[in-house]
Formats: C-alpha cells, sequence, structure tokens
C-alpha cells in the first residue's frame, strides 16, 4: 500500500452515497439499488454501501413494494442508514430521499437560492 491511498483531496468526487446496516431490509434495498444503472452496491459482514452518480434516488414505494410490506417511509430509510455523503433531500409525496453529489444541485431542485461564496482564507493543503 502506498501513502497516496491516504492522502486528503478536497476535490469533488461527484458522487453522493449512503451507507446501511447490513439488516433484512438494508439487504434488501441493497438488491433493489443493485439493479439500477450507475449504482455500485459493495457488501460488507455488518453493512453495505450504496454509490450512485450526481443523484442517487430512492424511491419508498418501490423499497416497500420489493419488501412486501405495505409502507416504506423516509424515516423508516433513515433508520437503515447510518450515514451518507452528498446532500440528502427527503420527500414526503410522493415519498422519496434523493442524495445529490452536488449541493448546488439540491439547492436548485428545492428552489432554494444559495448565498453568494465569499473569498475566505485559504487552507493549507
Amino acid at each position: 500500500m502506498s501513502e497516496d491511498q491516504y492522502k486528503f483531496d478536497r476535490t469533488s468526487s461527484d458522487r453522493a452515497g449512503v451507507t446501511m446496516s447490513a439488516s433484512i431490509e438494508g439487504n434488501a434495498i441493497g438488491d433493489l439499488m443493485s439493479e439500477k444503472e450507475g449504482v455500485e452496491v459493495t457488501k460488507y459482514p455488518a453493512m453495505l454501501r450504496i454509490d450512485g452518480g450526481k443523484i442517487l434516488e430512492f424511491d419508498m414505494n418501490e423499497i416497500a413494494e420489493y419488501l412486501g410490506e405495505e409502507e416504506f417511509t423516509t424515516y423508516d430509510f433513515e433508520i437503515e442508514t447510518s450515514t451518507h455523503y452528498g446532500r440528502m433531500v427527503r420527500l414526503d409525496d410522493p415519498p422519496k430521499v434523493i442524495v445529490f453529489a452536488n449541493p448546488e444541485d439540491a439547492a436548485e431542485y428545492l428552489g432554494f437560492d444559495l448565498p453568494e461564496e465569499e473569498e475566505g482564507p485559504t487552507l493549507p493543503a
């Protein structure tokens, strides 16, 4: 292994994703999402990672149907999720969780104007 793999990098990966528990629901969500184009699911003994591109969308109605449940809410989804990267947006109607790689894309989706970024001190590399 080289030290480069531990190098800090501030550049955007242009990806969004979640880490979920390897529960019955979490594994089922991973299986469902692995069927989607551009989504990569990596399983570990106690968790799984679901990685996507610029936008990663989880449809709660689709998940409920896959699980054979009447309902699977965004709250249920968050219980299974241990962490995420990207800007997460939770919608109630229709119930979805969308993770955006770029916060500006999430703000645009929500119709939210972000304040202009001020030039500040540059942090050391």
